[in-house]
């Protein structure tokens, strides 16, 4: 018999029945509604925290035996859920909680920043109600959402484990007893030479070995340059404006001024970075970060005469190889490699949890740099280096790169499909390359209200003025590479929704 119609004997237990599990009892369930119950007690959990993203829910047997009620009151709950998005059966693995509900209590605590806490009866708080701080990405990263098309990451779903666990392999078969102890600070020789030739293919870009320097992705390069540059009372670096928060906050961590020059389309004004007076600049030349822009010829002509007159470039080449509808543009380094400080990492070809990078800066600056390594971390973890190696000279990467490129130009293009049918009035910048794409809006409307309305709606983006010291055009920055086709243009659609709501 269903217990959820209320049966006789379901009366009858409910003094005796309960569990552990979040000290669910029947006592309080109205009768012949114990499936609505259990899915709101469930629901209320997983809004609350007591049950997080990626945790387990019992096995319905389990539960039911517990709270001793049939099976099928469990599955129905459970399957209330699975309808709501909240959770998701995975075979074996059990029924595992996917999301938390948009309209879950957010925590409050007191913020420096312009932004009240909202009044009683307003929306909850997201990411996008105050100024971004330090932990601006955190926060957003831990948002809930269905969808997620924030910037910053490539199809983490196609990451290549049967390649990654042989390479492995390999190196656990082959490492010599001495490849276990403490590594070389500059880097694995292994990695460093496969790098150097990854530069040469790739990048145009020729160095040798001895002049790469491993590390833990870009932002430990920008911490570890601020610290070698104010030891030669260098204090400020320009940034790029519109420009890479996190790229920004990491420079600030380190005390670093980050005067804003602008970008308009041809790229970074060199004119107005003249003006400001910084003897170092940070830029993202191939893909500027997050318009799209390339540097084009005459600008990169004027930065490199404004580098030869004692001008620092550091070169952030964070997603170069992802191109589609136009050809490749050549590194700044290979132009003035005594003036540019060339960083790149593994996280947009790989994974950003491998936390691998690496840096080439002008001869002057290498060694205080991997003095600054030394005294931070000894250096990476060498037995990932010596796997990413493998990869690297097996011609993986390369093979992983071409696949990476149709996926990513797939969903590249049912994103552009999907603005063009949901926000006809946006405009598109940056589609050619990369893993993101900005959209941006001829009207009067902050660009934040919007990433929170697409948020209540079950989708993530980041809003540009994040990117923006300046008054800039209200608009989106929104990363392809990692969703679905399908997803994208729901996330879209989604987003339609909540711009006409706004």
């Amino acid at each position: 018999m269903h217990r959820s119609k209320g049966s006789t004997s379901d009366q009858s237990i409910r003094s005796a029945s309960g569990t552990d599990f979040l000290q669910l009892t029947v006592d309080d369930a109205p009768a012949g509604e114990l499936s609505a119950w259990l899915a709101r007690r469930l629901r209320l959990a997983i809004s609350d925290g007591r049950l997080p993203v990626g945790s387990k829910l019992p096995a319905t047997r389990t539960l039911a035996a517990e709270l001793r009620v049939s099976r099928g009151v469990v599955t129905e709950a459970y399957q209330r859920l699975t309808e709501d998005g909240h959770v998701a059966g995975h075979g074996r693995a059990g029924t595992i909680v996917v999301a938390a509900p948009v309209t879950a209590p957010t925590s409050r605590t007191s913020h420096t920043s312009r932004a009240p806490l909202a009044p009683a009866g307003s929306p909850p708080a997201t990411p996008f109600t105050r100024e971004p701080g330090s932990d601006a990405f955190d926060a957003v990263r831990a948002a809930p959402a269905r969808i997620d098309l924030t910037p910053g990451v490539p199809d983490l779903a196609s990451f290549p484990r049967a390649a990654w666990l042989r390479a492995e392999r390999a190196v656990l078969g082959s490492a010599a007893p001495t490849e276990f102890g403490y590594g070389d600070p500059r880097g694995a020789p292994a990695l460093r030479l496969a790098v150097a030739n990854w530069l040469a293919r790739n990048r145009g870009v020729m160095v040798r070995p001895d002049q790469v320097l491993v590390v833990a992705g870009t932002a430990q390069t920008l911490g570890l340059l601020a610290q070698v540059l104010r030891q030669e009372g260098i204090s400020e670096i320009a940034v790029e404006d519109p420009g890479s928060l996190g790229a920004r906050q990491h420079l600030q961590h380190w005390r670093m001024r980050t005067p804003p020059v602008a970008v308009d389309s041809r790229g970074i004004s060199v004119d107005e970075l003249h003006a400001c007076g910084a003897p170092a600049v940070l830029v993202t030349p191939a893909h500027q970060f997050p318009t799209g822009v390339v540097l084009d010829g005459e600008r990169r002509r004027e930065l490199m005469r404004w580098a030869d007159g004692g001008g620092l470039i550091i070169e952030d080449d964070y997603d170069a190889e992802h191109r589609y509808d136009r050809p490749p543009v050549a590194a700044l380094r290979s132009m003035l490699a005594e003036r540019v400080c060339y960083a790149g990492s593994i996280s947009k070809l790989l994974a950003p949890a491998l936390r691998v990078g690496w840096v080439v800066a002008p001869p002057r600056y290498h060694e205080a740099l991997v003095d600054a390594k030394r005294f931070t971390d000894l250096g990476n973890a060498v037995l990932p280096q010596l796997a990413l190696a493998r990869l690297m000279d097996s011609g993986e990467m390369e093979r992983r790169l071409r696949h990476m490129r149709r996926r990513h130009r797939m969903r590249r293009d049912a994103m552009m499909k999907a603005i063009e049918e949901h926000l006809p009035g946006a405009a598109v910048r940056g589609a050619a390359a990369g893993l993101h794409l900005t959209i941006t809006f001829d009207a009067a409307f902050a660009d934040t209200d919007l990433a929170t309305a697409a948020l209540g709606h079950g989708v993530k983006v980041q809003p540009l003025s994040w990117h923006s010291l300046r008054p800039y055009a209200p608009g989106l920055v929104l990363g392809y590479a990692a969703s679905t086709p399908t997803d994208i243009g729901e996330g879209i659609a989604a987003i339609g929704t909540a711009l006409r709501d706004l």
